[in-house]
């Protein structure tokens, strides 16, 4: 068998895994056995020490093992901060950033190997999209993240390259997998998924009734603002997002976390600020003030620190929830799209 025709074992659930298995005339209880193998992040069939050879060998034959190289490698000195930028198996290569808070180490995760939303503040659409990432190679960002840092990983935040909801099936099975009790058994409810406002993905998400964090990159508080700098607005405009929301609300019980990435003059004004305060009325949400990360190349700059803290203390006094993100990673190229934009334009440079 090719290697093309081989299935990929990691983005299989143990019940799949059992069909599988019993397709090749083993015993069901076989699965269990190879799925807390993958979740421990094996290399390989050899590693399977419980199996029998002859079982090896079949499935050496018939299946493979994901597996991302480290390509590059950033910590930072200012706060442990790690930034990964893993290559797959055909070429590309997706970014993951390791986050140490007091309440536990987190990672970042890539959906996409580059994304087409076309937001205009984001590294990652300087390359475009190339394709979905499998729910494997996904996990398996997880995974070595944590191998190679010596981290337990307790949280996860899809919020890397690429817009999750675009992806919806391999994310959704990603997410079972990694929260199988039999797996990483990671919470839930330290989830967060961030998506840039795909409304029928949002009710496909609410209809599942889970308990992750829905985070939703806003950024300006109209459709005026928001279209020019994020073209998804144009399908989904802020009304349709915001009806979205308070269903998700209504459906699931949880709090949603608003992303407002400061931009200097576009979106930082008294009046934004009063405007969202205005569109956010009534719900539950945390917002989540972000200073820009500035691109190379890119006219958009970050909000001074004495703008960020009046457009914080506006929303404040009428009632929302509001706070500063941290800025981790600045010296690494923490931000999305940074390190695999730099490793793509260096790799096409050692072409020509």
């Amino acid at each position: 068998m090719s290697e093309s025709e081989k299935v990929c074992l990691r983005s299989m659930l143990p019940e799949e895994l059992k069909a599988f298995l019993t397709g090749m005339g083993q015993p069901g209880y076989r699965a269990g056995q190879v799925f807390r193998w993958l979740s421990q992040g094996v290399c390989s069939f050899d590693e399977m020490s419980d199996l029998p050879k002859s079982l090896r060998a079949q499935l050496e034959q018939q299946a493979y093992i994901s597996r991302p190289e480290i390509v590059r490698k950033q910590v930072s000195a200012r706060d442990g901060t790690i930034k990964y930028l893993f290559g797959l198996q055909d070429g590309n290569c997706v970014e993951t950033v390791v986050m140490r808070y007091e309440h536990g180490n987190s990672v970042c995760l890539s959906t996409q190997a580059g994304c087409h939303m076309g937001c205009a503040f984001c590294a990652s659409y300087e390359r475009g999209a190339t394709r979905n990432l499998t729910p494997a190679e996904i996990l398996d960002q997880v995974l070595w993240a944590g191998k190679d840092s010596g981290l337990k990983i307790s949280h996860i935040v899809l919020m890397g390259t690429g817009e999750p909801l675009d992806n919806y099936d391999n994310v959704v099975q990603f997410l079972r997998l990694v929260t199988h009790p039999d797996g990483l058994n990671i919470s839930m409810r330290h989830i967060s998924l961030s998506t840039c406002g795909l409304v029928p993905r949002i009710y496909d998400l609410a209809a599942l009734h889970w308990q992750l964090t829905l985070s939703i990159s806003l950024h300006a508080p109209n459709n005026a603002i928001r279209s020019t700098i994020m073209p998804v607005n144009r399908r989904y405009p802020v009304e349709q997002l915001m009806q979205a929301c308070r269903d998700y609300f209504a459906a699931t019980g949880r709090r949603i976390s608003f992303e407002y990435a400061m931009i200097a003059g576009v979106n930082d004004s008294d009046a934004c600020a009063d405007q969202l305060c205005d569109l956010l009325r009534g719900l539950m949400c945390h917002v989540n003030l972000i200073p820009l990360n500035h691109v190379e190349g890119s006219p958009l700059l970050p909000s001074s620190k004495q703008t960020i803290r009046r457009f914080q203390q506006i929303l404040q006094n009428r009632r929302i929830n509001a706070t500063v993100r941290r800025s981790l990673g600045g010296d690494i190229d923490a931000s999305c799209g940074q390190l695999r934009r730099k490793a793509m334009a260096e790799k096409e440079g050692a072409k020509g």
